[in-house]
């Protein structure tokens, strides 16, 4: 990751400040390359609800997803974790927030 992006590292900071998220990369680390229907069986959670939260980290860079089809001609959609590092320095955090966007600079928590 590109620490002087203020707005990815947001992104990324907010897909991951989420229980469900940290469980869903814990199990694509151990598992790899996995479809949504056993993934969200693995983490206990409903497939929509599986779905959203591989959507925000798949925004973040976090996962990436690739819709198959299998010889039964069943659809399915496998998501892995991408390669990622983040080092938070106070140093690392100023310069990207001198990159942050005009609508992150208008974001309100």
């Amino acid at each position: 990751m590109n620490h002087d992006n203020g707005d990815q590292l947001l992104m990324m900071l907010a897909a991951l400040a989420n229980p469900h998220r940290l469980r869903i990369i814990a199990a694509l680390q151990n598992e790899g390359r996995i479809y949504v229907s056993q993934l969200a069986r693995d983490i206990g959670l409903s497939r929509p609800l599986t779905h959203l939260h591989l959507r925000k980290l798949e925004e973040a860079g976090l996962v990436r997803g690739q819709h198959e089809i299998a010889p039964d001609g069943k659809a399915l959609n496998y998501y892995e974790p991408t390669a990622f590092s983040v080092t938070l320095t106070p140093q690392a955090i100023a310069a990207a927030a001198l990159s942050l966007s005009d609508a992150a600079n208008k974001t309100e928590t």
